[in-house]
């Protein structure tokens, strides 16, 4: 029975940029062939469908959700240019997306015609399977003060060919807000995991460079080394697959498709 399984992380930006248009994240995803896919900033507007379960149906999967943060996503900006985004949007926090449930917003953002026309809803992370789950949790890990979104993992419990292996789905904080706290929260939930077999992948935005994630995370190895952000610059990788030694990498890459602010993170895997 086939054993090889491809794994990918994205973070989706909630399907915007930071000018508020939108792009196809369903056909985003669908497109990198992933059978298990880590999603980082999914969207559900209140009233609608949620980004993970639509993606979920386009490839015959299943998904598995844990909202973050509730907010509001704004529409496209009427001056947008070229740019992913406008200059300024890094100094004042209008990224398109306004996380308030953990903090509240600063004037004049709060304020704003642009938020106040903005659409209510949540932002989440996700595992998204099209192999069978045999299990899935999730483990939370709090807010951190200074961040705008609670933290935790998503944890599946996937069968490869009858083989057991565990997927692990996380999206971390800023260093600046304190992320080794909740990295050495991660250090103890994966020595729980891993006792076993080894069989384990874990992905998603670490928010950090790839040595420093290997440094807070022994016992595991990088899957694929490549600059994933900015998307329309890569220079750094913060995106990141990391796998245990029960698991045998076969090749992997960075995705060149340039509609959110990361790049995708692709590999090819196989049980030892």
């Amino acid at each position: 029975m086939e054993t090889q399984f491809t794994v990918a992380t994205y973070n989706l930006h909630g399907g915007v940029d930071a000018w508020g248009r939108p792009f196809d994240a369903v056909s985003a995803v669908r497109d990198l062939g992933a059978d298990v896919v880590l999603l980082q900033e999914t969207w559900t507007p209140e009233d609608g469908v949620g980004m993970a379960a639509e993606i979920a149906a386009a490839i015959g999967g299943t998904a598995h959700e844990v909202m973050m943060a509730s907010g509001r996503r704004a529409e496209p900006h009427p001056d947008a240019s070229k740019t992913w985004h406008r200059r300024r949007s890094f100094i004042d926090g209008d990224h398109a997306l306004y996380l308030e449930s953990e903090r509240p917003l600063q004037e004049p953002l709060a304020s704003s015609d642009r938020y106040g026309s903005a659409t209510p809803g949540s932002f989440g992370l996700a595992v998204v399977s099209r192999l069978p789950v045999r299990s899935s949790s999730v483990i939370e890990f709090g807010r951190l003060r200074r961040d705008r979104a609670r933290r935790a993992v998503v944890v599946a419990n996937l069968d490869v060919g009858g083989t057991p292996v565990t997927v692990v789905a996380t999206h971390m904080s800023h260093l600046t807000h304190g992320s080794p706290l909740h990295f050495r929260r991660l250090r103890q939930v994966l020595r729980e995991l891993t006792i076993a077999d080894h069989r384990i992948v874990l992905g998603g935005d670490m928010n950090l460079w790839g040595p420093l994630v290997s440094l807070q995370l022994p016992g595991l190895r990088r899957a694929v080394k490549g600059a994933t952000w900015p998307s329309w610059g890569p220079h750094s990788q913060l995106d990141h697959l990391l796998v245990g030694r029960g698991l045998t990498v076969l090749g992997g890459r960075v995705g060149n498709i340039p509609w959110s602010d990361p790049l995708p993170v692709i590999a090819r895997l196989r049980p030892r």
